[in-house]
């Protein structure tokens, strides 16, 4: 009964692993093409660096995340990590969105934005645990 609970909880978390990938590599695309306005909408105004260099690197940083949550095996623990730290550094730009009142991605009220801002900690939470970084920090498997 055990090995079958891990047996699916493998296959949830590989399942949430890629879908997560997959979400990563479209908002990357995202960043360089179609949304990159109401990104630069989400960078804080207190940055001394251009915005569109902030939307464009990023980008890139978040198609490279989700190729490597996809097909980089050896390193899925570390790719968790990563991105937790990512949607850390990236989480001002958030709180920018909600400060500065400005509309992007369907999020034109208040109350929209504030919500945006409590689904961060569920990414962090989805980063660590469908790449099995939560569990291997938890067991101090981290060095």
């Amino acid at each position: 009964m055990k090995i079958q609970r891990q047996q699916h909880t493998g296959l949830l978390q590989k399942a949430a692993r890629i879908l997560l990938g997959t979400f990563m590599v479209f908002a990357g695309i995202g960043h360089l093409t179609f949304q990159r306005k109401a990104f630069q909408a989400q960078v804080p105004e207190w940055l001394p660096v251009p915005k569109d260099f902030i939307v464009v690197s990023s980008g890139f940083v978040e198609i490279a995340l989700g190729l490597a949550l996809i097909f980089w095996k050896k390193q899925r623990v570390n790719t968790g990590l990563f991105l937790a730290v990512f949607y850390v550094l990236v989480f001002p730009g958030n709180i920018a969105q909600y400060t500065g009142h400005k509309d992007a991605f369907g999020l034109d009220t208040d109350g929209k934005r504030l919500g945006r801002l409590f689904f961060q900690p569920v990414l962090i939470l989805w980063a660590l645990w469908s790449t099995g970084a939560l569990k291997a920090v938890r067991n101090r498997e981290i060095e």
